[in-house]
């Protein structure tokens, strides 16, 4: 397997994130050479440019999901609504005026 030095690799060939970064896939190909870096301990394969194809995108279902998903992250857990940011883990996931309304209680 050619193997070439981080920054070092041939023009036509990118990782996988460098294709993403172009709106490409591998496309089912497989990966023709690899990166190495940090004393080859970090590694990344290598795809051909000219056999990349146009990535798909999410699916409906993937972007419904994504969608409950981050509901999920925006809703109070104390008084249900939904905020139009996500709320922070660190006080359980309670808006500002539930989170607020607990400050003078001891714990």
């Amino acid at each position: 397997m050619p193997t070439f030095g981080f920054r070092s690799a041939p023009p036509g060939l990118a990782t996988r994130r460098q294709l993403r970064e172009r709106g490409l896939c591998p496309g089912g190909q497989d990966w023709v050479a690899q990166l190495k870096w940090r004393r080859g301990r970090r590694w990344a394969a290598l795809y051909r440019l000219d056999l990349a194809q146009p990535s798909p995108g999410a699916t409906t279902a993937q972007l419904v999901s994504l969608e409950k998903a981050q509901r999920v992250l925006r809703t109070c857990t104390e008084c249900g609504r939904i905020a139009p940011y996500r709320l922070p883990r660190f006080n359980g996931r309670r808006c500002w005026p539930c989170d607020s309304s607990h400050d003078g209680e001891a714990a």
